[in-house]
């Protein structure tokens, strides 16, 4: 579930289309170099959430089920409205990524390359959410490093989709145009509320199990 998760919440490809519209006036040669310092940023945010999310937990006393209905919810949320109306989802986006109205082409576009278009722009609190909860699913039949290497890879994919789909936004834009781009929107937002309604899920397992035991083991 990691890729599909992941590509869900991050949207490479509706992205792209903001991203090519706030760079609007670049040379090809610097939207690419902006793209590939994008996808750099956005790859080590997505696996640091992925190795460092347990420990982070532990330290402000989170448990793993918490974190899963609160991921769940977030991501549910963000899905519906996306799904509802893609055209608002657009402008908010589109409002993170121009800096409050400051479009990219009036500075170095590298000093924006983290804040805001790989944060919050292209991985928000929404990704990070689902790259803990992931990572708090636990290793089954697998190896913790072989378990985090699997995640990491997954990371590492959508990273190089939103480094291709961010390089050739404006052919992407061309091609989809905006009643494609809100379709592929609309899906999206449908896989992503799966996504988190099954994350929410196991959050309520995980509780329903634990004060199952507690209440075992208080009978005895």
């Amino acid at each position: 579930m990691a890729f599909p998760a992941l590509f869900s919440i991050v949207n490479p490809l509706g992205a792209a289309l903001i991203f090519a519209q706030v760079t609007a006036g670049r040379s090809r040669a610097e939207c690419v170099a902006l793209a590939r310092t994008v996808a750099f940023y956005s790859a080590m945010l997505m696996i640091a959430s992925i190795w460092m999310g347990g420990t982070i937990l532990s330290f402000f006393g989170i448990t793993i089920d918490a974190l899963r209905i609160a991921g769940g919810l977030v991501v549910a949320v963000r899905a519906w409205s996306l799904l509802q109306a893609p055209e608002t989802e657009e402008a908010r986006k589109q409002a993170q990524a121009s800096q409050g109205g400051l479009s990219a082409t009036r500075t170095n576009g590298m000093e924006l390359a983290f804040f805001p278009l790989t944060m919050p722009f292209t991985v928000g609190p929404g990704t990070i959410a689902v790259a803990i909860a992931l990572s708090s699913e636990g290793s089954t039949g697998v190896s913790t490093v072989m378990f985090y290497g699997i995640l990491s890879a997954a990371a590492l994919a959508v990273a190089c989709i939103i480094w291709i789909a961010y390089a050739y936004a404006e052919q992407l834009m061309k091609l989809l145009g905006t009643t494609g781009t809100r379709i592929v929107s609309r899906l999206v937002a449908l896989i992503l509320l799966s996504i988190g309604v099954q994350i929410l899920i196991s959050g309520v397992q995980g509780v329903v199990m634990s004060m199952a035991r507690n209440v075992v083991q208080l009978t005895h």
